[in-house]
């Protein structure tokens, strides 16, 4: 199984979830991952090509994904500095990963069926936007 999600830039909240068999390709989910409201969307290489599966879900949103070199045709330095940019933005969504794998211990998993194993992404997903979002709402609970 694989779990797919989609991150706010700025908030760094999981906003969707997509649960798959391990043989489905990350790019297939990506209108799944999108809400609609996007004005951005960030990927990796694998992402590439998939700007009309992602206009069809978000009409607003522009394309960040890396873009990939070839044996003949290498990447420039600046196509490389581009891609290290919007990199950068990509890590947030390594961030809620790794209160998924760390925090939660959602690291190895059980098989015990795409519909179990979805659920239980689903809750963890929910429990590591709380634990992202902790300090703020102490802060609420004081005031």
């Amino acid at each position: 199984m694989k779990g797919h999600i989609g991150v706010d830039s700025k908030t760094k909240l999981i906003h969707s979830v997509v649960a798959t068999p391990a043989n489905v390709h990350g790019s297939q989910v990506l209108p799944d991952l999108l809400h609609g409201q996007e004005t951005r969307y960030w990927g990796d290489s694998a992402y590439i090509g998939q700007q009309q599966a992602a206009l069809s879900k978000a009409p607003k949103a522009k394309d960040f994904t890396n873009r990939r070199g070839t044996r003949s045709h290498a990447l420039t330095e600046e196509e490389r500095m581009t891609n290290r940019r919007k990199s950068r933005v990509r890590a947030k969504v390594e961030h809620a990963f790794c209160i998924i794998k760390r925090v939660f211990g959602f690291a190895k998993v059980r098989y015990r069926g795409i519909a179990k194993n979805a659920n239980r992404l689903f809750v963890t997903c929910a429990l590591a936007n709380l634990f992202m979002v902790r300090r703020c709402l102490i802060r609420l609970q004081e005031a």
